[in-house]
């Protein structure tokens, strides 16, 4: 069996659609169907989401939410339009959508989380429809229903253990299930949503929860690439990547996955490939737990911006019993999270998202680290990039870090920071903001050509 995920450019008209229903309809071993809230139709259209969050913005604000409810259901019934759909189900999304206009605000912490919620459920209802009208067994299939629990965390809900065994129980439905990504229901009933990429996250508890063989998440590309096309003109395709190495590019800047929506299909080694609603035939991108090619020694090269890095140093640091500790307080009596702590004998390099920090904050900070740790030397530097080369073939490659630093160095371009797990799976390079995609270009260019 398969579970089949299908993400909101997929979803965003009739024509798309008529595609997804196709792919359904060629293999009957597509049993549970996730689906998102509908997408852009065009570059500068909206996607449904970003709608229902205006629709929260005016609740808040206390304004009139008839015309924005009208044009959320104007989405909905254009792609009905092209089917032959139960005028039941249209009924039941427009008194939906209506129902939020009544959502009581006050003593709510689950206000949000019920109306972006909206966006999946409607679609769902709207998809177990169209599948029904082109001879397809299905049927839409409330989270509560099919027994998706999270904890009672608005907006950044996880999962609940007891999910996995009250889903089992709809393992050998006949019908293909059509199911709402994106939220489950807390133990008392109330709606919750996962972070962001959540709909992602459901198709991986789907998919862990019934033990299917193949877990399927279709988006708009033939998979996922060694690196990010607009810095690299047609990229290497990545027919196969281990789930570590794509939780670190995930991690590393690559928005194919959020990293948190491998975890369920890893955990029950249950391989993921990553296809292309618009030439299903291609074969896209395998994630599973061991690939069987490892002569490439890196798979993909990611980079994200946004970062600073505050770096100490003081002589015979090393002998100071709990030096770090200390440093590490400090952060945490400031309320900061750090991404990376590389390290030497005498000196410490401290990264982190540089939109934590603010002029003052930073300034009493430096201030409590100098007056605490007493360090030789002390600074800041902002504007800075991660850029990650990733593969599990570097374990056996020796040299791979020689490569990319000479690489670098003949490019002129400065590394503020480098950090390499004992894994030996990825490689982290601190590079400023302005030199970043010259980095990637150069890496990209050193390990794929």
């Amino acid at each position: 069996m398969k579970t089949a995920k299908f993400g909101g450019s997929s979803l965003a008209n009739a024509t798309q659609l008529k595609k997804v229903a196709e792919i359904i309809k060629s293999d009957n071993t597509r049993r549970f169907v996730v689906v998102s809230a509908p997408g852009k139709r065009y570059a500068t259209d909206q996607k449904v989401t970003d709608l229902l969050v205006e629709l929260y913005q005016k609740r808040i604000n206390n304004q009139a939410t008839d015309d924005l409810i009208t044009k959320i259901f104007a989405r909905y019934e254009e792609i009905s339009r092209e089917f032959q759909i139960e005028k039941s189900i249209l009924t039941e999304i427009y008194q939906s959508l209506e129902s939020l206009k009544n959502l009581p605000m006050t003593n709510n912490p689950h206000f949000f989380d019920e109306i972006l919620s909206n966006g999946e459920n409607n679609n769902a209802k709207l998809v177990a429809g169209v599948l029904q009208a082109e001879g397809v067994d299905a049927r839409y299939i409330n989270p509560k229903e099919l027994g998706i629990f999270v904890s009672d965390e608005p907006l950044n809900a996880r999962i609940l253990s007891k999910t996995y065994l009250a889903m089992k129980n709809w393992r050998n439905s006949s019908e293909v299930l059509v199911i709402p990504g994106f939220f489950g229901y807390t133990e008392k009933g109330e709606i919750c949503t996962f972070s962001r990429g959540g709909s992602d996250i459901t198709g991986a508890i789907v998919a862990s929860a019934m033990n299917v063989d193949l877990y399927e998440n279709f988006t708009d590309v033939n998979g996922i690439f060694a690196a990010h096309p607009g810095y690299i003109h047609h990229p290497e395709p990545i027919r196969e990547i281990t789930y570590r190495e794509m939780r670190e590019l995930s991690y590393g800047g690559f928005s194919v996955f959020h990293d948190e929506a491998l975890m369920p299909s890893y955990r029950a080694k249950i391989p993921v490939v990553i296809k292309n609603t618009n030439n299903p035939a291609h074969p896209g991108t395998l994630v599973t737990n061991e690939r069987e090619n490892k002569e490439q020694p890196v798979v993909g090269i990611a980079s994200d911006d946004g970062f600073s890095m505050i770096y100490l140093n003081k002589y015979l640091m090393n002998r100071e019993v709990g030096f770090t500790l200390k440093v590490l307080e400090i952060f945490k009596e400031f309320n900061l999270n750090y991404e990376h702590m590389p390290s030497g004998i005498d000196d410490i390099s401290i990264i982190l998202r540089a939109n934590q920090l603010t002029p003052q904050l930073e300034e009493d900070l430096l201030r409590k680290i100098a007056y605490v740790i007493d360090p030789d030397e002390l600074r800041v530097i902002h504007d800075l990039s991660m850029v990650m080369i990733v593969g599990e073939g570097m374990k056996q490659r020796i040299g791979s870090m020689a490569e990319s630093t000479a690489a670098l160095a003949r490019k002129k371009i400065n590394i503020e920071m480098i950090s390499q797990g004992a894994s030996e799976v990825s490689i982290i390079f601190g590079i400023h903001k302005e030199r970043e995609q010259d980095a990637i270009r150069t890496l990209y260019y050193t390990f794929f050509e």
